[in-house]
């Protein structure tokens, strides 16, 4: 049984949110980790879109549009939260000081290639902040499913896809298990209840190694 979305972003928002952290999230299903924040945490959500001190996602009756994600999304912010404008917030990026960036992808290839703004043919309006991100973030996660919709293998030996970043990766979640990537190779911390090896070697378009 492969894991439920929810139980890849509360196992995401388990393993890699450390009290005192600045953390961005990305569009999609990585944005829902903020619903899964440790209790009595001292942890900073970024958005970078100029918000920092985001909240869980609003309940119907919080909702208030003109508080918005970097993917506009509706979202709360805490007491503590601040605005700035774009540029001050990706200085904030570029700096160095966001801890981790927890993000989705089409393409994670076995060296820790990621490619998650453009799919060849398919008319874009441009990369978005994700190439920022990858280069300025102390720590990269990859939040995904682990095969496309078509079925097609997304942890692969190369990208095709254009990419965002070269070996900037450092983990990736799927629901079929949790990967880490360790000079250059593939390594599998743990996988999914009932999902076999056979089945992630079948899925997977890259070998790995078994962690001990």
């Amino acid at each position: 049984m492969a894991w439920s979305p929810e139980e890849m972003c509360e196992i995401a928002a388990k393993t890699e949110l450390k009290d005192g952290y600045y953390v961005n999230l990305g569009i999609g299903m990585p944005m829902e980790v903020c619903n899964f924040l440790p209790q009595g945490h001292n942890i900073i959500l970024h958005s970078e879109n100029g918000m920092l001190g985001l909240g869980p996602s609003p309940k119907p009756d919080e909702v208030d549009p003109d508080i918005i994600t970097a993917g506009k999304d509706t979202a709360t912010i805490l007491p503590h939260g601040s605005y700035s404008d774009s540029a001050t917030s990706f200085a904030m990026v570029r700096g160095g000081h966001i801890d981790l960036t927890i993000l989705g992808a089409m393409q994670v290839s076995e060296r820790g290639d990621i490619a998650n703004w453009s799919i060849p043919g398919k008319m874009i309006k441009g990369m978005g902040g994700a190439m920022d991100l990858v280069a300025g973030a102390k720590r990269v996660v990859v939040l995904m499913h682990h095969v496309a919709k078509d079925g097609v293998a997304k942890i692969v030996k190369t990208c095709t896809f254009p990419l965002t970043g070269k070996r900037v990766v450092h983990r990736i979640i799927t629901d079929y298990g949790i990967f880490d990537i360790k000079d250059d190779r593939l390594v599998l911390i743990e996988k999914a209840p009932d999902v076999s090896l056979e089945q992630l070697k079948q899925s997977t378009d890259a070998e790995f190694i078994i962690s001990s």
